[in-house]
């Protein structure tokens, strides 16, 4: 009977350390939750903000089934994280034939090859990518001439930041032409993209999926007009006020967000504070994070800051349809303030100055 029992422990001894020698394969979602809980939680919560509520549902399923992390499967997830991340900067910085030869001569033609496959795979490379590495002032001069849907088109796949340039330096004839069209796009097949990218005859990366590609719309022409100078974005509402009403009363709703409030200096909250309803900001407030209702309270007076408070407990729940209204009445005040001269919203990429 021992005889027996040491056998046993025996096979079950060798087969534990079979089975240590073949480490079953990560998935992906697996290799993620391993990720993000390297990461600690304060870090994983700021990449969640960036996710689609399926996509964080499915990784804190993953999360929860984990019981313990192998220091060796950690160690193999942050490697191949760090790899991912270098052959994306080199493929940012000069497209994936670079990328590809740079991995090659630091990590082998191999894993290079693996490592590119395994990226395009699952990040799509954007299209015009050679233009959004071109400085903007060349740029400007190669697409002027273009036809206005063109240049939406091009734009609409920069970065805000070197689209709100190349937007402000347009010819004031076709600026809010092109500013309507980035609004009013919504998906470009993969042939028109191509038929683009051969007229303008520039060496762009291949396309890695033949799904429609989702760029513009009016949250596209907010962000560029956010970025622009002031003279600019007044151009283009205005004219677009008179082309298509509706899209310009719906842009110039994004252009300024509640919560911006916080940009105001406090002579300019004051201003507004004098224009708006207090039951309309009790309302405006209830949903808002604390450094808002900060910000408001330290800009009234005490006894009128306790009133409003009082105001805000004895609302009891309200609808979230009737907070945003009463945010956009307040919004609207600000831009008719903003537009009269009574008040100054700051702008990314302007001086500031006082006169």
């Amino acid at each position: 009977m021992a005889k027996a029992r040491g056998g046993a422990a025996a096979g079950a001894q060798q087969q534990q350390k079979k089975g240590s020698g073949q480490k079953k394969e990560l998935n992906g979602r697996q290799k993620a939750a391993i990720f993000l809980v390297t990461l600690g939680s304060e870090i994983s919560s700021e990449i969640f903000k960036h996710m689609r509520e399926d996509e964080i549902e499915t990784l804190t399923f993953e999360i929860a089934r984990l019981e313990s992390i192998d220091s060796e499967d950690r160690d193999r997830v942050l490697q191949e994280f760090q790899e991912l991340m270098m052959a994306q900067d080199f493929i940012t910085s000069g497209g994936i034939d670079y990328a590809r030869e740079l991995l090659e001569k630091s990590l082998g033609s191999q894993k290079a090859v693996d490592i590119i496959n395994r990226l395009t795979s699952s990040l799509q490379v954007r299209p015009f990518d050679f233009i959004r590495r071109t400085d903007p002032t060349h740029l400007l001069n190669f697409i002027q001439q273009e036809h206005p849907q063109t240049i939406a088109l091009i734009l609409a796949y920069l970065e805000p930041q070197k689209a709100s340039i190349i937007l402000s330096s347009l010819p004031h004839d076709i600026q809010s032409d092109v500013a309507k069209r980035i609004a009013t796009m919504d998906r470009t097949s993969p042939e028109v993209l191509r038929e683009v990218e051969r007229v303008l005859e520039k060496k762009l990366s291949t396309l890695s999926s033949e799904d429609y590609t989702a760029a513009g719309g009016v949250e596209s022409i907010v962000e560029i007009l956010n970025l622009v100078d002031r003279s600019t974005e007044k151009t283009i509402i205005e004219s677009l006020e008179e082309e298509d009403p509706e899209l310009a009363e719906d842009i110039k709703k994004r252009m300024f967000v509640f919560e911006d409030i916080v940009m105001l200096d406090d002579r300019a909250i004051q201003k507004v504070l004098r224009e708006v309803d207090t039951s309309e900001l009790a309302k405006a407030l209830k949903s808002v994070d604390t450094e808002v209702q900060d910000k408001i309270f330290r800009n009234m007076s005490k006894r009128a800051a306790t009133l409003l408070k009082e105001d805000m407990e004895y609302m009891g729940p309200i609808r979230m349809k009737d907070v945003e209204e009463s945010q956009q009445k307040i919004v609207s005040i600000i831009r008719k303030l903003e537009e009269q001269g009574e008040i100054v919203v700051a702008r990314a990429g302007e001086d500031e100055l006082v006169v």
